[in-house]
């Protein structure tokens, strides 16, 4: 099942996506006692609706070095425990919104191509043998990165944590296997990473027991699982794509910031 928020002519729904269609649904998939059954009322034309990001999280808690090939990109060792960081939830937008490229600060910033973990109920101090029970579903996120801050700061808040670095969508797939699940990122329609799940150093059901020992997760918090070998950087009038078999694809537009070149001391 698809799981999506929409924009339709009048107000915002959660809904289900079949096919080229959405239905809308009275049940909020984060609220206490979802069934995961939902009853299905007015049909809508997807071409004639906004998908807007699946979930609001209050935090996206963001794994880094998590695939293999990629820790060899950047030639460093696996690491013995996942490594975390936090993206802001005002960096969060959905399909085919703007990336806003900000020029005033940042001279490289990069396209990561993730799995986003969507959390369903508050999970604390979780086994990795129970992690399953509080995912709701899987999504597609791009965990967009200043580069050359990322280098700069050594620790990851101002690179990571820009509005709009935090592309979310276009659904919530509740039946997909996240331990074989192809990954893919597109620039301007060419081919850039394309990676299994499979690869991953910790899986999705460690990495949800992990860091549910380092601070609760509430329901629509997302885990973003890091990003496979092959980022590179985007300007300003790039489309990236980020494709997930079983979710779809999820594609925004870098625009420049038009922002002053001065900085916030000057």
């Amino acid at each position: 099942m698809k799981l999506c928020r929409f924009k339709g002519s009048e107000k915002i729904s959660f809904g289900v996506i079949e096919g080229d269609s959405v239905f809308e649904i009275k049940d909020d998939p984060f609220a206490a006692g979802f069934s995961g059954e939902v009853k299905k009322g007015t049909e809508h034309k997807l071409d004639k609706v906004k998908l807007l990001a699946p979930v609001l999280p209050s935090k996206i808690v963001a794994i880094g070095l998590n695939y293999k090939a990629h820790a060899a990109e950047f030639g460093k060792p696996l690491p013995e425990e996942p490594m975390i960081f936090i993206k802001p939830s005002t960096a969060v937008i959905g399909p085919e919104d703007e990336i806003v490229y900000p020029g005033h600060m940042s001279h490289r910033v990069d396209y990561e191509g993730e799995l986003g973990v969507v959390i369903g109920k508050a999970a604390k101090e979780v086994q990795v043998s129970g992690a399953a029970e509080y995912i709701l579903g899987y999504t597609c996120v791009n965990d967009v990165t200043a580069r050359d801050l990322q280098g700069k700061d050594i620790q990851y808040t101002r690179a990571k944590g820009f509005d709009t670095f935090a592309p979310i969508g276009p659904s919530i797939e509740t039946g997909l296997d996240p331990l074989d699940a192809t990954i893919q990122t597109y620039l301007n329609g060419q081919l850039k990473q394309n990676t299994s799940t499979k690869d991953m150093i910790f899986n999705v059901f460690q990495l949800v027991s992990f860091v549910s020992h380092v601070m609760t997760l509430l329901p629509g918090d997302i885990i973003t699982t890091g990003t496979p070998s092959g980022i590179g950087k985007m300007r300003p009038g790039d489309i990236v794509e980020v494709r997930i078999e079983g979710i779809g694809g999820l594609k925004n537009r870098v625009v420049d910031g038009k922002a002053s070149r001065k900085l916030w001391l000057d």
